[in-house]
């Protein structure tokens, strides 16, 4: 069978059955998972599948943003290397800004108790879990309070930041592609991060390879916008090649 037939089976598969998954397709194709998994990118940047954890949806089923709690529970072990790889880009001392974000959260739990930081961020999930820590001085950012993702947005959020300077600002998304960038479903959240990212000196990205060749409704930021890229080793290599000629340095952990 033709990649162009086998991703035409898979395209049908996942609109009958509502999501398709890696190692089952590559059981009944005899291919490796790798196969699947570019023939998965290839029907995503042709518009009609999303890429999930595992496997790939039909884009039918896009009608939802996931929320918190969901994506804190995909990608752990992946997220927690991120995050540690991440502490080698913090300040000595200085300033920070956390993104709102399953993995930034993760960074959040894994900062150093001998550091003493200024940490801004507008994730109120990041803040409570950052509050009882005496080394840290926590800003926390308000604005109109985002129940899906915890995060706050709009004018206010948008003022704070706009007198905000800091060190380093780590910043989470929902989609990155040498095409178009870093992207994620809600406008509102898109401007925040837009703000956050220029509030900083730099800009370090944290995002596991499910993140990598998905685009969202939104643009928030250009590649060349962003400092360092931190992924998982997982990552599509050509893809991950792709976005470091764009800009950024890319760490692999």
């Amino acid at each position: 069978m033709y990649a162009e037939e086998r991703q035409q089976v898979i395209l049908e598969r996942a609109r009958a059955n509502g999501r398709v998954d890696v190692t089952a397709l590559a059981d009944e194709f005899t291919v490796t998972t790798e196969t699947i998994r570019r023939d998965l990118t290839i029907l995503e940047r042709h518009g009609v599948l999303r890429r999930v954890h595992g496997g790939a949806i039909p884009v039918e089923r896009l009608g939802f943003e996931p929320a918190l709690a969901t994506r804190e529970g995909v990608m752990m072990t992946e997220k927690v290397r991120i995050a540690k790889a991440a502490l080698a880009e913090l300040p000595a001392e200085g300033s920070i800004l956390l993104d709102a974000g399953s993995t930034t959260a993760r960074l959040a739990d894994e900062l150093p108790n001998d550091r003493e930081l200024t940490v801004v961020t507008h994730s109120v999930n990041i803040a409570l879990s950052l509050a009882a820590r005496p080394n840290l001085t926590l800003m926390l950012v308000g604005g109109r309070l985002r129940s899906r993702t915890l995060a706050t947005v709009d004018a206010w959020a948008l003022q704070a930041l706009d007198a905000t300077f800091v060190d380093v600002a780590f910043i989470a998304t929902n989609g990155i592609s040498a095409e178009r960038g870093l992207t994620t479903p809600d406008a509102a959240e898109a401007m925040i991060k837009r703000a956050a990212i220029a509030s900083s000196r730099r800009c370090v990205l944290l995002a596991d390879h499910t993140k990598v060749g998905n685009d969202c409704f939104t643009r928030f930021a250009e590649l060349k916008d962003i400092d360092t890229f931190i992924t998982d080793s997982d990552v599509d290599p050509a893809t991950l090649e792709e976005i470091a000629n764009a800009g950024p340095r890319t760490i692999t952990v």
